[in-house]
Parts: C-alpha cells; structure tokens; sequence
C-alpha cells in the first residue's frame, strides 16, 4: 500500500511502510499572503527522504533541516541551488558538518542513487531540477517548476524556449510507467493554464496524475476533466480538493 499525502500547492508527501519520501514542503508561514494550511504528515519514525526541486520560497524552507534533530533517519536531496555555505548554516542553528552528512545536492540531468532510491533530474524551465525516483518498484515524477510556461506579453522568443526545452525534458519520460506524477497546472497563465499539463498526458504514461502549483485554485482540476471527453486522461488526474487530503493505492 502506498500513500500520497496532497500537503498543498507543490508539496506532497509520497508514503511507504517504512520510508516516506516529501517535495517541495514549505510552511505556509513563509507564504502570508496564501492562507496555505497544509502541514507535513506524521514521520512515524520511519525513513524520511526530502526532496527541493530549487530554491523559491513555494518549494523550499530551510527549516526541514531540524527535522534531522527529531527523526532517527533523514536524508536531504537538494537542487544545487538551494545550497548554504557553512557559516550562514551556523547563523540560522544548524551544524555544517550534520547537514553535510544528511545533504545530497543535485543538478540537472544527473543521476544520484540514496540508500535504494534511484534518481534522476531533469532541467527545470524555470530554476533547479524536475525528480524522477524510483523505489520499490514505482516511478515517482516530482515537476518542481519544470512547465511550459507560455505567458502573456513576453514575447515568442521567450514562449518559444519554454515550449522547446519542456518538450525536450518529457522525451526522457515517454515509454516510462510512471505511477505518481506530480505536475503543474498554474492559472496564473490565464488562456494556457492547462497547456503543459495537457502535453504532459498526451504524452506520457502515468496511472495516477496529481496537478499542484494552483495557487489554492483546486477547482482548476474540475474544469480540466469537465473540458475533456478523453475518459484516458481525465480517470488518471486525481481530484484534490482539500490541503492535507489523503489518497491510498
């Protein structure tokens, strides 16, 4: 049995019995202007793997560090650019050498292998790295900001890189299974909100799709499966309609 936990925005906790694998937690304390209410879920001693696509304050809080001094077994996989020198660890409590001990930083395109996670990352359209884990037999695919950020206003050479590198990154992902995806679907770009994350199910695999980065505008995933008459795609979104929702596979 395994768990996805929908903690809120781009935060999810993937659970197995006896490891439990968390992207992109922020506390919603440094997001004031999002009444964001999700919160991480019970650890229960079990092995705890952190993930942090890159360095924005929506995808990553420092703070995740002190959960190394509560639980027995944790362990950090950080974008390379959320990385902290030694002396601004010590300026916010930490011990350099403890985090050093606990942190594995990563950049794009790259594979990583901690404890029988396997990892690869893929280039963010935005900063940092996308994750693709796999354990105990399933494929875990976590977007961070990697999206085909087709905005207004800024022009075709802008969109047209977005739309070539996103599609570019999702080759490494057709003819995979993936069983948990993680994938953005931003309103924030109005007319193409659901642009990438329609690319995304034409061309990939996946039994169980989780939109995120909504802004709190859960009701997006309604208008998604309401727009569709294609029953492949719109059984495999999941429909999440409170922060700290629970699903069970």
């Amino acid at each position: 049995m395994v768990k996805v936990h929908y903690i809120h925005h781009s935060a999810f906790a993937v659970e197995f019995e006896e490891k439990i694998l968390i992207f992109d937690y922020f506390d919603p304390a440094r997001m004031p202007e999002y009444p964001f209410t999700g919160h991480l879920p019970d650890l229960g001693g079990k092995k705890v793997y952190f993930f942090a696509s890159h360095k924005h304050r929506d995808h990553f809080d420092i703070d995740i560090l002190h959960v190394m001094e509560k639980e027995p077994y944790v362990r950090y996989i950080l974008s390379k650019d959320t990385k902290m020198s030694g002396n601004f660890l010590k300026k916010h409590g930490f011990v350099p050498d403890q985090v050093k001990a606990c942190v594995k930083y990563v950049t794009p395109i790259s594979d990583y292998e901690v404890d029988d996670l396997k990892i690869h990352t893929l280039r963010s359209t935005d900063e940092g790295v996308a994750f693709v884990v796999e354990t105990e037999g399933r494929t875990i695919y976590h977007a961070g900001d990697l999206h085909w950020w087709q905005m207004q206003g800024v022009g075709e050479l802008v969109n047209g890189r977005s739309e070539k590198e996103y599609k570019h990154q999702l080759r490494y992902l057709e003819g995979k299974l993936v069983n948990y995806a993680f994938v953005v679907m931003d309103p924030r770009l109005g007319p193409d909100q659901f642009l990438g994350f329609d690319y995304f199910m034409k061309k990939v695999l996946a039994d169980h799709v989780f939109p995120m980065h909504m802004w709190q505008q859960l009701g997006l995933i309604r208008q998604y499966k309401s727009r569709s008459d294609n029953k492949s795609f719109t059984d495999r979104v999941v429909d999440i309609t409170e922060e700290n929702q629970i699903f069970t596979f």
